[in-house]
């Protein structure tokens, strides 16, 4: 019975945000039982297309490839400001393509590695608090960078134009505040070498992935059905690349559920209906932002999609709502699991740099979305 409770009380700290869904879930269930309106709650589209990018995603970076791009941008002889620079602009441009938890899961281990080679490990909590700002950031430029803006592309039918006008402004302010973070430090030379050179393992699998990546591009912008995606990707790995299933967060897809049927419910219950779109009358955006600091950004776009027909607002606060407590976006947990992991690794101090670093952000593309009229 013990070793029971121990193995779910662990769960449920790794799964945090898929227990508190479920629950949710649950409770709403009690106010609105099941029936018929249920199988409208589900949005089969983004569910299918979240399976399909992990899946490939995590056949690239299996593949070696972020590796691989790190290193061959690294090597050699260079200033330390510019180091500082690449390694924060690594997760920015790939979370644009490859999600922001996949670019720090992939570019905080590796700068551990680097730092810890060249013998900086004092600038690692201001180089993995940068980089986590800015995987949250260059996630936001693309719909498939983040799984929240794969859903509201999805839930309000958003063209790729239309989409672009919200966030590119947000996505340049935050590459130029960015970059003046990572070149402020002392100039200096540095040689970085690697003890072995890495190359892209199994050539035929990574171009056929690369493929399977271009055809879920085609479904996110509408130019190709999901299903036939699905089913392409699915057949793909059941027969080249079957330990790619394994990969996939399946607890992320069950939350979206968990979320889609909150979301669903809530919508029915009167009270709260007329709450929520009192709030999101008087302000979209901090309403979108205030809710994400304290059920991440996510869950905060699935539940406020239906309350209100301001998606451009809605867009922009969950994606800089991103910014600011740890549990804003899921993707600053990883990083800070993923620091705490190398030694000499202070809690207090990373914290410290982490909610001053996402307060700034936050104040500064806050001011950005209402200067650009993302925020309107």
């Amino acid at each position: 019975m013990y070793p029971f409770l121990t193995k779910l009380g662990g769960f449920a700290r790794r799964e945090a945000v898929l227990v508190i869904s479920l629950v949710c879930a649950l409770l709403s269930m009690i106010a609105v039982p099941p029936d018929a309106a249920y199988t409208g709650y589900i949005d089969l589209r983004v569910l299918c297309l979240l399976f399909c990018l992990m899946a490939v995603v995590a056949g690239l970076q299996q593949c070696g490839l972020f590796t691989v791009l790190a290193q061959r941008l690294l090597t050699g002889r260079k200033q330390l400001r510019l180091l500082y620079l690449a390694l924060v602009l690594l997760p920015f441009f790939c979370s644009m393509l490859i999600t922001n938890d996949v670019a720090l899961i992939t570019f905080v281990p590796f700068t551990v590695l680097v730092l810890g080679h060249i013998g900086r490990m004092e600038a690692l909590i201001r180089v993995v608090v940068l980089q986590t700002l800015a995987a949250n950031l260059g996630s936001m430029a693309t719909p498939v960078g983040n799984p929240q803006n794969l859903f509201l592309c999805s839930y309000y039918s958003l063209g790729f134009g239309a989409f672009l006008r919200v966030v590119l402004p947000l996505t340049l302010v935050s590459l130029v505040a960015l970059s003046i973070a990572a070149l402020w430090t002392r100039g200096e030379s540095i040689e970085i070498t690697f003890p072995q050179q890495e190359h892209i393992a199994q050539p035929r699998l990574f171009a056929l992935l690369c493929l399977l990546f271009a055809l879920c591009l085609l479904s996110v912008v509408h130019v190709l059905h999901y299903g036939i995606t699905t089913a392409v990707v699915a057949l793909c790995l059941l027969l080249f690349a079957r330990g790619l299933f394994a990969r996939v967060d399946y607890a992320l897809l069950f939350t979206f559920v968990c979320f889609f049927i909150f979301a669903g419910n809530i919508g029915r219950i009167d009270a709260v209906r007329h709450t929520l779109e009192m709030l999101l009358g008087r302000s979209t955006y901090w309403t979108s932002v205030l809710a994400s600091q304290v059920i991440s950004n996510v869950p905060a776009a699935v539940l406020l999609s239906g309350f209100t027909d301001n998606w451009h607002a809605l867009l922009a606060g969950v994606d800089v709502g991103g910014l600011g407590t740890p549990i804003a976006s899921l993707a600053s947990l990883i990083s800070l699991k993923l620091y705490l992991r190398a030694e000499n690794a202070s809690l207090p101090r990373y914290l410290l740099v982490f909610t001053l670093a996402n307060i700034a952000g936050l104040v500064l593309l806050s001011g950005a979305a209402f200067l650009f009229g993302c925020a309107g």
